[in-house]
């Protein structure tokens, strides 16, 4: 197994798992992190996703060059001969949570970028080096980039393909928190217990308006914000998180 998958209540934790190639991906963890987490997405009990990597080296140093790039060139007018991913294809509106352990090159980066949250570790560094090796970042990195961070720091670590440091990618808004090593999973946990505290349908629909909403104009996102919302007051658990409000007590919330 090269991912491994743990649920932990409502939260579950991806690992992926190649500490003897700094997690770099192939195609056998592209192919299982694809099935992991549509199962993910699929899971009426899980609410909040973790994806971290193995060991303390690296998250992931991005696409596996002497696997997935020749996979990559074969199959280069199939762009769909890879399995759906976060990256791009894979719809996912619970959230998730990086846990970045260690550097995050290249694909690594990407799936870090394909993530709502992003809590690092002291020491980690970032940077999109496939300029490098005459390809540019292929699972998203040219597009959500510059959504992200100013153009001219995207501008920087894409063509340049020089790397940040935690502290840099906090200051430029590219990371939510920079941690002590030892204390980063406890803080992704932390963080996913806080979102599970929340109406689950509700954070699905947020991120949903978040994400669709920023390729529309205003007016568009604004009516798909309307929709959304009345999708919300029409659950039961809107009707819970009002009802307990009114009773001050805790609501318990069924994702319905």
């Amino acid at each position: 197994m090269t991912v491994d998958y743990i649920k932990e209540g409502r939260i579950a934790t991806f690992v992926i798992d190649r500490p003897e190639a700094l997690n770099s991906i192939d195609l056998p963890v592209f192919q299982e992190l694809s099935e992991r987490l549509t199962e993910f997405r699929d899971d009426p009990d899980l609410w909040v996703g973790i994806v971290t990597g193995a060991r303390s080296r690296a998250f992931s140093i991005g696409a596996d060059i002497k696997n997935m790039l020749p996979f990559a060139k074969e199959n280069r007018a199939h762009p769909w001969a890879v399995p759906p991913s976060i990256m791009r294809g894979l719809d996912m509106w619970k959230p998730l949570i990086a846990a970045v352990n260690g550097v995050a090159f290249g694909g690594g980066l990407e799936i870090m970028l394909a993530c709502d949250i992003r809590i690092v570790v002291e020491g980690s560094r970032f940077g999109t080096p496939e300029v490098g090796l005459g390809l540019i970042p292929g699972w998203g990195g040219t597009q959500r980039l510059p959504r992200m961070v100013p153009w001219c720091k995207a501008a920087e670590l894409l063509l340049m393909g020089r790397p940040v440091d935690a502290a840099e990618a906090y200051r430029i808004g590219l990371v939510n928190k920079v941690v002590p090593r030892e204390q980063l999973l406890a803080t992704a946990k932390e963080w996913a217990e806080a979102i599970c505290k929340a109406g689950p349908l509700a954070v699905r629909a947020a991120k949903e308006a978040m994400v669709r909403g920023s390729d529309m104009s205003l007016d568009d996102g604004l009516r798909l914000e309307n929709a959304l919302e009345s999708y919300c007051l029409g659950t039961e658990d809107f009707s819970e998180g009002t009802g307990a409000f009114v009773e001050k007590r805790k609501p318990e919330y069924k994702g319905k």
